[in-house]
Order: structure tokens, then C-alpha cells, then sequence
């Protein structure tokens, strides 16, 4: 099976030269390495550029962008760049982030699985960070969830939920998606990716209220957005996140913001929500 790569960076001139490095050490190399250099203001393109003169199949882009980093939209757009200079050929379409390790034998392991079963449409690892020179799971999901970190899908199931939304949300919905189309999702514990970077250190604070704003756009509504809130915002050692994502959800309500899934797709996301929430309560 033919993998491609596809990873957006900014300003990641302190971790993407390890990510590279631990791409081409890989037991099972992909095919194509597309980095997109989204307007960096570091020595990320030198670094990059390094490893592109050295290795056939590492191809760096550059993508004009405004320097502010908020989560989601950015990304994607600076993702589908490099998605786009690709052809059609391949197998896997993997999309990575510029400040993990993989295992040596990552790739391997997740083509293993595909392999497996043609109705996989999803496969990952875990994250791990590191604590007082220990790495630690980086436990901000669901067992059942891959991080936007490293995301590996099959092309039939990534064609058929139309790829990944430029919008915060983008790696929650691709997985309800993902199983609204009877695809299945598989995690492998024993895979630990090194995230050398915490989740969201470079936000600022204008994109506090960005996570409110997913939980409407994926079609939550208020009640399940309050439980979720609450997970996530205790998950993350910060309680008082939650008044912020409820005032996000609001405000986006109240301005109608357009829904990253439709009708149908809302009442799935729903229902399967709440049948989690029962199963984890009883």
C-alpha cells in the first residue's frame, strides 16, 4: 500500500528536523513527504530544505498565510496546499504535525492494519509527552480517538467524508464521519508517538472560545456541549476553560454559524454521543 504525507508546520524550527529524521529511519518509508512551510518566520524552510535536498521523495512547498496561529483553519489550509500538489496514486494519506517521533516501525504497523480489513477507514497511535524525563500518554481523548497529530487514512474513506474541514472540530468530525459511513476506526496503544510539543502552546487568546464554536459545528447542541465541556476543560487541568467554551457555543449560535456536517449527519453525531455517554455511565 502507497502511503503519502502531507505535514503543515509553522515555526517548528525546534522539532521538525526530529520529525523528519524519524520519517526516513522508518521500517516503511512513505512514498511521498509533502512539508508545507505555512509562512514560518524561523529557520523551519532551511531545515526543511535540508532534508528535501537530501531525500527523493520530501518535497517542501511554501504557503502564504497570515502569521496568527488558531487552531483548525490554518492548518487544514495550509494540509490541503501540500495535498494538492499530490497525485492520485496512493493508498494511505497520512497527515502529521511538525513536533512528534514516530516508532521506527509506525508506518508498518499501520499499513498492517489496513491490510487487515478493507472497512478500516482510520489508523493512529497514542501521544505521548514528556513529564520530569518521562513520557507520559498525553491523555486529552478517548481510548477510541486518534490525535489531529497523526492522522492515517484509507483514500476510499477519506473521499467519502470530503476530506478534512478548515475548521476547528476538523479531527472530531472527520471521525463521526468516518462512522456515519460504516467506516471503522482502530488505535494502537502500543504505537507511541512522542508530541514534543504540548497541545495548543501556541494559541493565543483569541482562540479561546474557538472550542465552543466546534461543539456547535459539529451539531452537539447545548447539553451534550456542556458535558463535553466539562471532560475536556477538567482533562486539560484547566476548570475554568469550560465558562469559555459554553460562551464560544453560544456566540456561535447566536450568529448562526454554518454547521460542518448536515441534518442527518447531526442526528447520527447526536444519538451516538449520547449512547457513549450511557455506555461509559452504565
Amino acid at each position: 500500500m502507497k502511503i503519502y504525507c502531507v505535514i503543515p508546520t509553522y515555526n517548528e524550527e525546534d522539532f521538525i528536523d526530529k520529525t523528519l529524521q524519524s520519517l526516513v529511519e522508518q521500517t516503511l518509508i512513505p512514498e511521498k513527504i509533502v512539508v508545507v512551510n505555512d509562512s514560518s518566520t524561523d529557520r523551519t524552510e532551511e531545515i526543511v530544505n535540508s532534508f528535501s535536498n537530501q531525500y527523493h521523495f520530501i518535497q517542501a512547498i511554501f504557503n502564504p498565510s497570515e502569521n496568527k496561529h488558531l487552531p483548525g483553519s490554518k492548518v487544514i489550509r495550509a494540509f490541503q496546499k501540500g495535498f494538492d500538489t499530490l497525485d492520485n496514486n496512493y493508498d494511505i494519506i497520512v497527515k502529521l504535525d511538525g513536533d512528534l517521533i514516530l516508532p521506527s516501525n509506525y508506518f508498518e504497523e499501520i499499513v498492517s492494519v489496513f491490510k487487515s480489513n478493507p472497512k478500516i477507514g482510520m489508523v493512529g497511535g497514542f501521544a505521548y509527552i514528556e513529564k520530569n524525563g518521562t513520557w507520559v500518554l498525553e491523555n486529552l481523548t478517548n481510548k477510541d480517538h486518534i490525535r489531529g497529530a497523526f492522522k492515517a487514512y484509507r483514500k476510499e474513506c477519506f473521499n467519502e467524508i470530503g476530506g478534512l474541514k478548515p475548521a476547528m472540530g476538523w479531527d472530531t468530525v472527520d471521525e463521526l464521519l468516518c462512522r456515519f459511513y460504516n467506516w471503522e476506526i482502530v488505535t494502537l496503544p502500543h504505537l507511541k508517538v512522542k508530541h514534543l510539543k504540548p497541545t495548543g502552546a501556541n494559541y493565543d487568546k483569541t482562540a479561546r472560545y474557538k472550542q465552543g464554536e466546534a461543539f456547535y459545528s459539529l451539531g452537539y447542541g447545548f447539553l451534550i456541549t456542556l458535558i463535553a465541556g466539562i471532560k475536556l476543560a477538567t482533562r486539560k487541568g484547566k476548570p475554568f476553560l469550560f465558562i469559555d467554551y459554553v460562551k464560544g457555543f453560544l456566540k456561535a449560535r447566536k450568529s448562526n454559524k454554518p454547521l460542518l456536517v448536515t441534518k442527518e449527519q447531526v442526528q447520527f453525531i447526536r444519538n451516538y454521543r449520547w449512547k457513549k455517554m450511557k455506555e461509559k455511565l452504565f
